[in-house]
């Protein structure tokens, strides 16, 4: 984490220093390729990404935009987050992978798939000589790199000033406490009659979080991905209590209203009817257009105000090129458009993340509005105070994210416990990492 955060923060100080797989396609870039992109212009990619429709528009522009530079066509798919790594998954079983594909964190599930870029970036078919070694370590796994980072972003709670205003409260600080988000809940919804937050990712606010907050030498899973690196269950099970207490009260959404929260433009801040959420820091453009008014950026929550943050800094999203791509080289061209053109990034404007090539990132800051600027201060505040290690998602995180979301179902109706959930949570991850380690031994 120290070489990333070491990174992110000098690079920030720098001065401007043959087609491919076919599929089901949203739309296709037609329009006619210049004189010069005749040698490319039987190029068909097909790629695919998740995000709002802020990050659609501005994609399928930047895709049109390289069609007519360079001839190469594509053939897109989009969605909202969650229906894409179900369909993914699918592709994936059936052997009908994208061409390029966007990933997080959890790359290193879908590694089997991932063509390693390093000759690319060796040849400088893929120029990263305006980045630095912490950002491209952000998407590499055992020294090779599987992707190229299309941002650094950071979690936080985006938040209604005018309604904290409204409810008597003070606005969050940067060492606010889970003890304060939920007294602050629960006085917006008696004061406001509205939900105090709309969706927590749980999974990340009271596991992988939690852990380093409780304690900074522990993570939730351990660096090399082969089990769990947390010995108390007592700050997961904590949390699961407090969620149970505000959904209780009516200060915080119950899972079949979250269930009607399908993209971010129709999460409970954007349309009033939440006063804070979750969000990735690159999603806070999205997420102001949506609700059309003024919101703010604040830091997680902390388990103790003089605690650790357990905060870190990490790669948004990253496009990976697949094994199975017929125009890999093609493919590592875009690639190399995406994140050092000028003008792409000037329409995408650091939408996935704080872009990580230089004079990129100089130019988008320069273009973009004081909210957004929100963005960036947010990035430099988080630099400081950022305390945990980065830990890429095990294979396994699917499944026992999944095991974590169901229990605290079981807590939030009462059925089950908070501490009977957190140790069926330890349990049950440690049996995925054993199944895990199992099938991999025998194949």
């Amino acid at each position: 984490m120290k070489r990333l955060v070491a990174g992110i923060l000098a690079a920030t100080m720098l001065a401007s220093t043959a087609a491919c797989s076919s599929g089901n396609t949203n739309t296709e870039s037609t329009e006619p390729a210049s004189s010069t992109a005749a040698a490319t212009s039987d190029v068909t990619l097909r790629i695919a990404w998740w995000g709002s429709q802020t990050r659609h528009d501005a994609t399928l522009k930047v895709l049109d935009m390289y069609t007519k530079k360079t001839g190469v066509k594509f053939q897109t798919e989009y969605m909202p987050f969650d229906g894409y790594f179900t369909k993914l998954n699918t592709l994936v079983a059936s052997n009908d992978m994208y061409d390029i594909f966007q990933l997080g964190g959890n790359f290193p599930t879908y590694i089997d798939q991932i063509e390693p870029l390093d000759s690319y970036v060796a040849d400088g078919t893929i120029d990263t000589t305006d980045t630095n070694k912490g950002y491209l370590e952000s998407t590499q796994y055992n020294g090779k790199q599987y992707g190229i980072s299309l941002g650094i972003n950071s979690y936080g709670i985006a938040y209604d000033p005018e309604m904290f205003q409204k409810a008597g409260l003070k606005e969050p600080s940067t060492n606010w406490t889970w003890e304060e988000f939920e007294k602050d809940c629960m006085t917006i919804h008696e004061k406001l009659n509205i939900y105090g937050s709309s969706k927590i990712e749980d999974f990340f606010a009271g596991g992988t979080m939690a852990a380093p907050q409780f304690n900074l030498k522990e993570t939730f899973f351990k660096a090399d991905g082969t089990g769990l690196n947390y010995t108390d269950d007592s700050p997961i099970a904590s949390y699961l209590a407090m969620k149970q207490r505000l959904v209780k009260a009516g200060a915080y959404p119950d899972p079949g209203a979250i269930s009607e929260i399908k993209d971010i433009e129709g999460d409970y801040l954007a349309t009033g009817d939440a006063a804070m959420t979750w969000v990735a820091s690159n999603q806070f453009v999205a997420l102001s257009k949506a609700a059309g008014r003024p919101l703010k950026l604040a830091t997680v929550p902390r388990i103790k105000a003089d605690g650790p943050s357990g905060i870190s800094l990490q790669s948004s999203q990253m496009f990976a090129i697949s094994k199975s791509c017929k125009e890999k080289t093609e493919a590592a061209k875009f690639l190399n458009y995406f994140v050092n053109d000028i003008q792409a990034n000037e329409v995408l404007l650091g939408e996935r993340g704080i872009p990580i090539m230089s004079k990129v990132r100089d130019d988008v800051k320069s273009k973009i509005s004081d909210n957004d600027k929100q963005v960036y201060n947010f990035i430099d505040t988080v630099g400081e105070i950022a305390d945990s290690p980065v830990i890429l998602d095990p294979k396994a995180q699917p499944e026992i994210k999944d095991l974590y979301m169901r229990l605290e179902n079981q807590v939030v109706s009462g059925k089950l416990s908070p501490e009977d959930a957190a140790k069926q949570l330890r349990s049950g991850a440690e049996d995925i990492f054993k199944k895990g380690a199992s099938a991999s031994s025998s194949n």
